[in-house]
């Protein structure tokens, strides 16, 4: 079976490569752009088209806001960033609209998600202009990668359009110009094509570039240059067979050219990539302008951007600069989503630093996240909204104490500089490595991690101010994790939990029930008809704040929910309302906690207790995800926060 699949993905992998050689005329490739026109397109539609055919879906319960499945697995979080960046840059541009005419810029902190972006946008095309969907096609041995249809004079480009329905804008490089008169006699339809793809590594069609030192780095980088030895066999600087069209403006032609910290580049430098994306054209020595079709992509940190952004000498490059706010993400499902990756990719030499071969205990990577999205967030100018109320309302909980998610927006909208500033997850990453080494433990739990964080603060922090407010969002973070500790091993406590639930649940709905339609309850044991029992009702109710002059309101509502669910045909469960579950939860638990108490407690447990304690540990390893250090370590944890 294995050596099947070998073969078919070899012989795929060659119909692929049989495809990519594709070879003609000019003539031939008339033939092509009839069939598909999308060749032609300019490097901006380009960008979009591949995004697009990724596929783009309404999130569910959120209108308005798209997942572009292009991203979704690699960036996590930037809902927003993502749909201005696709809605506002890219769809305007690959209209041609005067947009495209701007440097795209994208602005974040480090470890933020700058360079993951580009990165995926660059694999992308070159994995796109593999794709039948993506093809691209060039003048065969064109240093540009030059686009067939400038071979069409100007004066017949408006007949063109009209007949094939595709609008040419630009004119040949000096080379093909050159070959078009000496090599071909000016005969168009003899003109080699070849389909291309793109390749970073094989300089075609995407560029980088990266300032270095001043003194030794030249514009020759981005735009080409003269061939020594050629100039001293024809003597004709103008000449374009004595130039090397090889900058990397010139191999990102047709694609996209990445600018890593622009920012920190000499104006020089700077001043080539204005013309080339306002103008589409690139200044060669001794040669006219040179059309470009191009993405100028670059990213910088925020305190290049600031200080470059409030020098007025600066206006004119500003002009043509569009800017992406790249912010660190403020969803908690989502860091963990990041760490969950990030650990994935760890293959450390020493398998002792692996990250993959060490068991990490459940609510580890979430209590990590908490700390760092604590790090990230504003506090809202709101009264009485915590930040950590913020950020399970980001996290999309439907409602914490008095917020719920129509707030949200709001919130969002309050700073626009939230996210910019915090705790990058490299930092949560580094001592999570950090945990992992001391004591070559064989498991991470939440305790380790928040030990190692706040071990680490000394390199993060740079006063005695920020310091403190660092210790206090790990103290925040403990405060959160205790409360999960508790309920997760109360929880493992219960018996039979899940039925335990059921039961309470449907001798509270038979009460309520009873109590609404003031009718009566069969006694479980007697069989008579009893009143209904208001000290069981409001053991429960009492668990979330229901009080005494409320109750009637929560319970017709909760059956009315009943009745709902009854109409659409399903069983109303402990689930069905989130409310309800906390107090059953709540009750459950506050039943149990003199017996949890005791047995996590007790340094020399008896057998019955010795043997309660194994049941729980062999249900949070089955059930939850722990291995048995991690849930002997809980059990001990919380057998501490009980006793205090």
């Amino acid at each position: 079976m294995g050596s099947f699949d070998i073969l078919k993905a070899a012989e795929e992998h060659r119909h692929l490569a049989d495809k990519l050689s594709w070879t003609g005329t000019f003539t031939d490739y008339l033939e092509v752009v009839r069939e598909n026109p999308h060749v032609a397109d300019l490097a901006h539609a380009r960008v979009y088209d591949m995004v697009q055919s990724a596929g783009v879906e309404e999130r569910e319960g959120q209108p308005g806001i798209k997942d572009y499945k292009f991203f979704q697995d690699d960036i996590y979080g930037l809902d927003r960033t993502l749909a201005h960046l696709v809605e506002e840059y890219f769809s305007p541009a690959s209209r041609r609209l005067d947009i495209r005419k701007r440097i795209l810029m994208l602005v974040g902190p480090v470890g933020g998600g700058k360079s993951t972006l580009v990165t995926l946008v660059k694999k992308g095309m070159e994995k796109y202009t593999r794709s039948d969907e993506g093809g691209v096609y060039a003048i065969t041995g064109c240093p540009m990668h030059e686009e067939p249809l400038h071979l069409i004079p100007e004066d017949l480009r408006a007949d063109f359009k009209r007949e094939f329905g595709v609008y040419v804008e630009g004119d040949l490089c000096p080379v093909c110009r050159y070959r078009l008169r000496h090599e071909w006699n000016n005969d168009i339809s003899k003109v080699p094509v070849q389909r291309i793809a793109f390749s970073e590594r094989d300089r075609r069609g995407i560029g980088t570039f990266k300032p270095a030192d001043p003194k030794s780095q030249d514009v020759a980088e981005l735009t080409g240059s003269v061939n020594i030895q050629a100039l001293a066999e024809l003597g004709n600087e103008s000449d374009p067979r004595v130039y090397n069209f090889d900058g990397e403006l010139n191999i990102a032609n047709r694609g996209v050219m990445e600018f890593i910290e622009m920012l920190k580049a000499e104006k020089r430098f700077l001043y080539e990539l204005n013309t080339v994306a306002g103008e589409q054209t690139i200044k060669a020595s001794r040669f006219a302008l040179i059309y470009a079709d191009l993405v100028v992509l670059a990213h910088t940190n925020e305190y290049e951007y600031n200080s470059y952004f409030g020098n007025k000498e600066n206006e004119a490059m500003i002009d043509r600069i569009f800017v992406v706010k790249v912010p660190y993400n403020l969803q908690l499902s989502q860091e963990i989503r990041i760490y969950d990756k990030l650990i994935g990719q760890s293959q450390l030499s020493d398998e002792r630093l692996d990250l993959t071969k060490v068991h990490i205990a459940p609510n580890t990577l979430r209590v990590a996240s908490l700390f760092a999205l604590l790090t990230r967030l504003k506090a809202s100018k709101k009264s009485g909204l915590s930040l950590m109320t913020k950020l399970k309302l980001y996290d999309g909980e439907k409602q914490v104490g008095d917020w719920d998610q129509k707030h949200v927006r709001e919130l969002q909208d309050e700073f626009q500089d939230e996210g910019m500033h915090g705790v990058s997850p490299r930092f949560v990453m580094n001592r999570l490595s950090a945990a992992l080494v001391r004591g070559n433990k064989t498991c991470i739990n939440p305790i380790d991690a928040l030990r190692s964080l706040r071990d680490g603060l000394h390199e993060y922090t740079t006063n005695e101010e920020e310091h403190r407010k660092m210790l206090g969002f790990i103290d925040e973070t403990r405060k959160d994790y205790d409360e999960m500790a508790k309920k997760e091993v109360q929880r493992a406590f219960v018996y039979s939990y899940e039925q335990s639930a059921k039961t309470l649940l449907d001798n509270y709905l038979d009460n309520v029930d009873a109590f609404c339609n003031r009718t009566k309850v069969k006694d479980p044991i007697t069989h008579d008809d009893v009143e209904a029992d208001e000290r069981l009702m409001r053991s429960i109710e009492e668990q979330i704040g229901v009080s005494e002059n409320a109750k009637r309101e929560f319970r017709e509502g909760i059956m009315r929910s009943v009745a709902s669910v009854s109409r659409r045909g399903g069983s109303f469960g402990v689930g069905s309302d989130e409310r309800l579950k906390e107090a059953l939860e709540k009750k459950l638990f506050s039943d149990l906690k003199d017996v949890v108490k005791i047995t996590t407690s007790t340094k020399t447990p008896d057998g019955e207790q010795m043997k309660k304690i194994n049941e729980v540990v062999e249900r949070l390893c089955d059930d939850h995800g722990y291995c048995p250090i991690c849930a002997n370590e809980l059990l001990k944890y919380v057998g501490t926060l009980l006793n205090r």
